[in-house]
């Protein structure tokens, strides 16, 4: 009971400090919305300073926790720096909220109007989290079913990548690094994130997640994803590795002969349900990563950030 209380207060205080510092990161731009003559975009700003903390503290994790594992226990010698290099410049473009920003700046009167006809349409928001009143009370059922919803979403999309070929033209980018590290989960074509950010956002409205419930389900999703890529050996144990996805259950999906299993973000179960999961290493249990067709000389998958984006239109081109 104690322990129960001193962690509801922890999290209150946690919640209390980070909308202050929210609050006083929005104070501080916001003149320069007025300046730049954007005071419509108050509200939105508000959101994006939200996300820019959320990303600090992401990285925070990163460098303090999820760093030092891999020096400890590394699966192979760190050979391609500049490869690991691209990867954090992906990191940091999606944590701090750079490509959310251009995304909304670019494309927010498309999703208003695909939303607005999802609603003519009749799927107006509706709260699936109050489908079974007195089941369903309290926050932490909300939070537990919307993540389980967000999780099986994220296992359909993950294996429609790899299942409809053009899609996995653009994905097969986040494949080809041969040097995995916790910077990799964002190593993916921006085309490919559009798709991906434009399914979520409307799933999202259409079941009514809350703007901070929606925050901290991305945030956890996105770190959990940050250690799956890790370069450490870690596994979770026989009944660790069916609760939650390890590193080693991850690296599984990475190397060059298993990309058709394990296709899970969060939660191995969607893979155990539907056949895709593989706990087994006959091969070995951390094999290298790759694409099987660059390893044969038979494609460039690119160095840098842009040279990386060019060649995945390309290949959805045919051109490449």
């Amino acid at each position: 009971m104690t322990w129960t209380l001193d962690l509801g207060r922890v999290l209150t205080s946690f919640a209390d400090a980070f909308a202050a510092a929210q609050q006083a990161v929005f104070e501080a731009a916001a003149p320069w919305l007025f300046r730049w003559g954007a005071g419509n975009l108050l509200e939105d700003a508000y959101a994006a300073t939200g996300w820019l903390l959320v990303g600090l503290l992401q990285i925070a994790v990163l460098l303090l926790l999820i760093g030092p594992l891999q020096r400890w226990r590394p699966v192979e010698p760190v050979t391609d720096r500049a490869s690991v290099r691209t990867d954090v410049i992906y990191t940091l473009i999606h944590r701090l909220g750079l490509f959310r920003v251009l995304l909304f700046l670019s494309l927010e009167p498309v999703f208003s109007n695909l939303l607005g006809m999802l609603r003519t349409a009749g799927l107006a928001t509706f709260h699936l989290d109050q489908l079974w009143p007195g089941v369903t009370d309290g926050a932490l059922a909300s939070f537990v079913i919307y993540l389980l919803v967000f999780d099986l979403l994220a296992y359909a999309l993950h294996r429609a990548q790899h299942r409809f070929d053009w899609w996995w033209q653009l994905h097969a980018l986040h494949h080809a690094q041969r040097q995995m590290t916790m910077w990799s989960d964002n190593r993916n074509h921006f085309l490919d994130v559009l798709l991906l950010d434009l399914v979520v956002v409307v799933v999202a409205q259409v079941i009514g997640v809350g703007p901070e419930q929606f925050m901290v389900l991305v945030a956890l999703m996105q770190l959990s994803e940050s250690l799956q890529h890790a370069n450490v050996r870690l596994g979770f144990g026989r009944w660790g590795e069916r609760l939650w996805i390890s590193p080693r259950f991850h690296r599984k999906h990475h190397s060059l002969h298993s990309g058709d299993h394990n296709f899970g973000v969060l939660l191995p179960w969607w893979d155990m349900l539907f056949g895709t999961a593989r706990f087994d290493a006959p091969d070995a249990p951390y094999a290298p990563t790759g694409v099987q067709d660059q390893l044969d000389g038979q494609r460039d998958y690119g160095r840098g950030l842009w040279s990386q984006q060019w060649l995945g239109l390309k290949r959805l081109a045919g051109k490449a």
